[in-house]
């Protein structure tokens, strides 16, 4: 599957580059891997179109949803391990019953109630699917909640916790934010995690799990990438979808104005400066 997302004639970066970029075996390059089938990476771009416009929708609506739309029945349990390999389920308005990693701690959810006025007051971090025509990637970002500021962001090929460890402690290296909010994923609850937060004096916040108000800015974050740019684009590699997303977040920090911003930017309200200061 992620063999596909290899260009060999690529100016810049050689196949072994490319291999180390997307934790392959540069060997196991020439063979076919086993991986999902086009077919199901076809469903799978369409469920995340869905998913991002209808985050509440689980297995079963998903499953009715794209039966209508390519008119053929579309197997419930086929749609409910696809959700399961790009790492989504629905969000609720209650909390789900369901119950994360027994191996890791779950912090409380240290925001409700709480009026959020200053930069670096509250951050979160999340993760969301990324379709390609021959593959898929994982999008994990750091997002300012009063300023909509975007701290940092990282690809993987993998839902392994290490890719947003890096990040974290990158995001760490140029400020500290006095509540990290996440959900309860793996990656998040995960110890060196939880624990880079702690030593850093940061106080850890989690989701009731399935619920869609508690993170989201970062859920908006997520509509508005996909919509303005990783769908319109149809990225056909890593090294253009990392390029495109560098230029896109650029483009979202220092340029697109928000309304609830009153019309300034995330970057012009995170370092507090006029746009016309500038």
């Amino acid at each position: 599957m992620l063999r596909g997302l290899v260009e060999p004639n690529h100016q810049k970066l050689s196949v072994r580059r490319h291999c180390e970029l997307l934790g392959l075996n540069r060997l196991g390059y020439y063979h076919e891997p086993a991986g999902e089938s086009a077919e199901n990476l076809e469903l799978m771009g369409v469920i995340d179109r869905i998913y991002t416009d209808l985050p509440f929708y689980g297995s079963r609506k998903m499953a009715v949803e794209l039966s209508q739309l390519l008119g053929r029945e579309i197997n419930r349990k086929r749609v409910q391990r696809l959700m399961s390999q790009m790492g989504i389920e629905a969000v609720y308005p209650k909390p789900n019953p369901s119950k994360p990693c027994r191996e890791h701690q779950v912090y409380p959810y240290l925001l409700r109630g709480v009026a959020v006025g200053r930069v670096d007051q509250v951050w979160s971090a999340d993760i969301t699917y990324v379709p390609m025509p021959q593959g898929f990637m994982y999008l994990a970002a750091v997002i300012d909640w009063h300023s909509r500021f975007v701290i940092g962001w990282k690809l993987s090929n993998t839902l392994d916790g290490s890719f947003c460890l890096e990040m974290l402690m990158e995001a760490l290296a140029g400020g500290r934010p006095e509540v990290f909010n996440t959900d309860q994923g793996v990656q998040f609850t995960a110890q060196a995690f939880t624990t880079a937060l702690e030593q850093a004096g940061v106080a850890v916040s989690m989701d009731g799990k399935g619920r869609c108000l508690d993170n989201v800015f970062i859920e908006r974050l997520w509509r508005s990438v996909k919509h303005e740019d990783i769908y319109p684009r149809c990225y056909a590699s890593v090294p253009e979808l990392a390029d495109g997303l560098g230029r896109y977040f650029e483009f979202y920090n220092h340029r697109r104005i928000h309304q609830g911003l009153g019309y300034a930017t995330p970057a012009s309200v995170y370092h507090g400066y006029q746009i016309n200061d500038r």
